[in-house]
């Protein structure tokens, strides 16, 4: 578990249901701010239509301002090829293409059909080997979608399978609305990973179990999971869907090898920071529970500077 990957969503994900607008200025500090605290790789937005997802806008703004090193540790999440080329023309080093499973979700989220999508992932694919940026696929709907109900896993294997996802350098389940239980979870990824190279997982917790999925996910095989700061975040295409597991939630129960008690301090605080900024609740127990436990346990904040 210590060896898990643990990549932060909050600007990506974390930030697409938000109403409030954070300053672009205030994005770049938190990926400075979340790098320095030891995170080894986050999403820092979406290149998408502005009038589908305003908070996006600035992504490329925000992209402009990180030096080589920095993006080097950065994604950024494309829905069509076009947005393929337009992070790549940025500079991007990786990018994660988003379809889903479903073909209603697809639709609905990104415009078109599956088959469609698919193509656009030949293409953005192409693309990346011709610029070596590696493009990952994020199968949005993997477990459940809130138009059809559950997606079969034999659905997931076929897209894993199709041709045009062949070069991808690795892939996303996504339990897009927070539907799914651990048995579920550890099932669909350990068959995914019997025929694909890595294999990550994006959970929502929705029903309380992002951690306990997140789990699931790691024993079956998943190699890196994503979560975002007080468990911001939902598809803003798909009803019911809400916050993302908690990063907080997240890095106290795997306890990466990189994360010591004072960078969790921090993060910790600087959540909590971020949402009151954002005027938004905290859905983390962990950061509850490390602003009100004692001194005598390490991970509180009170056995130690928060920031």
């Amino acid at each position: 578990m210590n060896d898990v990957v643990v990549r932060d969503v909050t600007l990506r994900d974390g930030l697409q249901l938000v109403s409030a607008v954070m300053p672009t200025k205030h994005k770049i500090e938190l990926v400075r701010f979340l790098l320095d605290c030891g995170l080894p790789t986050l999403e820092v937005g979406a290149v998408v239509r502005p009038d589908r997802v305003p908070s996006m806008a600035d992504t490329l703004d925000v992209v402009a301002a990180l030096d080589p090193d920095t993006l080097d540790r950065c994604w950024v999440l494309v829905p069509n090829a076009t947005g393929a080329r337009r992070a790549i023309d940025a500079g991007l080093r990786q990018i994660q293409y988003v379809l889903s499973v479903s073909p209603s979700h697809n639709k609905a989220n990104v415009g078109c059909d599956v088959e469609q999508s698919l193509d656009g992932l030949a293409a953005a694919v192409a693309l990346g080997r011709e610029h070596g940026v590696p493009v990952q696929v994020a199968l949005a709907t993997a477990f459940t979608c809130p138009f059809e109900g559950q997606t079969p896993e034999d659905a997931v294997l076929a897209v894993v399978t199709d041709s045009r996802v062949a070069g991808v350098d690795s892939v996303v389940l996504c339990d897009t609305i927070g539907q799914a239980v651990p048995a579920h979870v550890a099932g669909l990824t350990a068959a995914v990973c019997e025929v694909a190279g890595s294999v990550w997982f994006h959970g929502h917790d929705t029903w309380g179990l992002g951690v306990a999925n997140t789990f699931a996910a790691v024993g079956a095989g998943a190699v890196a999971v994503d979560a975002s700061l007080g468990g911001l975040g939902g598809c803003p295409f798909a009803p019911g869907a809400s916050g993302n597991t908690a990063l907080e939630d997240v890095l106290y129960a795997l306890r990466p090898s990189w994360l010591t008690p004072t960078a969790y301090h921090r993060l910790v605080a600087r959540g909590q920071d971020l949402l009151a900024e954002l005027g938004e609740p905290s859905r983390s127990r962990a950061a509850d529970g490390a602003t009100r436990s004692p001194g005598s346990h390490p991970w509180a904040l009170a056995a130690g500077s928060p920031r």
